[in-house]
């Protein structure tokens, strides 16, 4: 029996008891978790800085932050989401009363990515363990600084029984998947999205997958140009654009893409300096391997802001490309990297119609003064989630689930949605025994009258 057989066995034995199934066990967890990530939150930014070169303030907004308000929301909601919930009961089945349970699935596996490693470990945890779930956590092998804080944390926090950490790179991920778990929950790529789904469809795993794809940008010319500037730039530059939901490509109306540009130029030099890949506070990209990748998708357009970079610091200056086609490399691929390609239009028609011919992406931004476009491009145009006049910050509520649609991802999270997520919504109907109608049994010889009056 290997190490992960031997986790998920204690897993199963422990959920079997029914401990983590109550309430108050579930708040108690989850008070916990806060605890300890306070404990270790220097750590926890100083693997970050190690990793991708966050600087304290981008790490707490984007990872420790966004966890302290989700496990605020949580912790204050949980109570009410976990009540049963009573239905009405349809006349034909009188007398009757119905009620829904959320349930717990089991033992989960959370597989989370190296660009916001800590955030979306640990936020889909919560979810697990607000649901009453036992957890086997798998963060990436890329981002190793901020895996192993997870792991201290977890390991301080929860017997393995309970939630567990497992390290490694494809070989845990292949082990990983190879078991049967009660639901998988993964965050990365579309690619190896398909893997993890054809490995659950094995053991009819149910899963969910936040993927990514590119997420187009639209400004049109009735925009603040220069708010709207600055607001692409900070969500095309946060982690040095490895975002799922980073703006991946702008289309900018012919009247105002000059401007645009310009003022998007400025924004990248306030905000990074004259030369952004010597900036120290700025975010390197991850590994070697993504930054050459990076490097080679530079030719399909005019540079016309940016460019550099450090090899040794796997740093890139934010870069605008004009002049791309839609068939060069970079309208090919997710971005997911500092590069931004900015593509005019005349005609709105002509953008839906491009968007739409693409696989769904994660995300839409529409800058715009205009509630009939708003209307059209939210009506027409099939995405995970976006904003209106902004970037980003749509993913930055538990108000609103989170999550992808078609080739960009299924399923949704963030507050009660992280809950229904990891939890099965049992329905039950309890029958009175004081009356017992006659008209549903056989035989059925001038009942149908009566019945098309019941069930008109």
């Amino acid at each position: 029996m290997t190490g992960i057989d031997n986790i998920l066995k204690q897993q199963r034995e422990y959920f079997a008891k029914g401990e983590t199934r109550d309430i108050n066990f579930r708040l108690k967890a989850l008070r916990t978790l806060k605890e300890t990530i306070k404990k270790y939150e220097e750590e926890i930014c100083e693997a970050l800085k190690k990793d991708l070169n966050k600087v304290r303030f981008e790490a707490y907004a984007t990872e420790v932050g966004f966890i302290y308000t989700e496990l605020n929301d949580v912790i204050r909601k949980l109570p009410g989401w976990s009540r049963v919930k009573k239905v009405k009961t349809p006349v034909a089945q009188f007398k009757s009363t119905s009620y829904i349970v959320s349930e717990p699935y089991g033992v989960v596996l959370i597989m989370s990515p190296w660009n916001y490693p800590f955030q979306l470990s640990i936020a889909p945890l919560i979810g697990a363990i607000a649901g009453g779930n036992c957890a086997v956590v798998k963060p990436s092998a890329y981002s190793s600084h901020t895996s192993s804080i997870i792991k201290k944390i977890i390991e301080e926090c929860f017997e393995s029984k309970f939630v567990s950490v497992i390290e490694g790179g494809r070989e845990a991920n292949s082990e990983l998947l190879s078991k049967k778990f009660d639901y998988i929950f993964f965050t990365g790529s579309v690619g190896v999205g398909k893997i993890v789904m054809e490995a659950a469809s094995k053991h009819l795993t149910p899963v969910t997958l936040e993927l990514g794809g590119k997420s187009p940008c639209i400004v049109h010319r009735d925009t603040n140009i220069d708010v709207s500037a600055r607001r692409i730039i900070w969500g095309k530059t946060i982690n040095s654009g490895q975002t799922c939901v980073a703006p991946d490509y702008c289309f900018a109306h012919k009247d105002i893409k000059g401007d645009l540009i310009t003022a998007m130029k400025k924004y990248i030099k306030e905000f990074y300096g004259d030369v952004p890949c010597r900036n120290p506070e700025y975010p390197r990209i991850v590994n070697e391997r993504h930054f050459s990748r990076l490097k080679g998708l530079l030719s399909s357009g005019d540079i016309v802001a940016g460019g550099d970079f450090n090899e040794e610091t796997l740093q890139i200056s934010p870069v605008i490309l004009d002049n791309v086609s839609l068939d060069s490399p970079v309208m090919q691929e997710e971005i997911f990297g500092p590069i931004l390609p900015v593509i005019e239009y005349d005609d709105i028609e002509q953008v839906i119609s491009y968007i739409n011919s693409r696989p769904k992406p994660l995300a839409l931004y529409l800058f715009t003064g205009s509630k009939e476009l708003e209307k059209m491009i939210v009506k027409r145009v099939s995405f995970g989630g976006g904003c209106i006049n902004d970037t980003l910050v749509h993913l930055a509520t538990s108000e609103m689930p989170f999550g992808g649609v078609g080739e960009s991802g299924m399923g949704g999270y963030h507050g009660k949605w992280s809950f229904d997520t990891f939890t099965h919504k049992k329905s039950i109907m309890r029958k009175s025994f004081l009356i017992d109608i006659e008209l549903r049994y056989p035989p059925y010889r001038n009942k149908l009258s009566m019945l098309k009056k019941i069930m008109k």
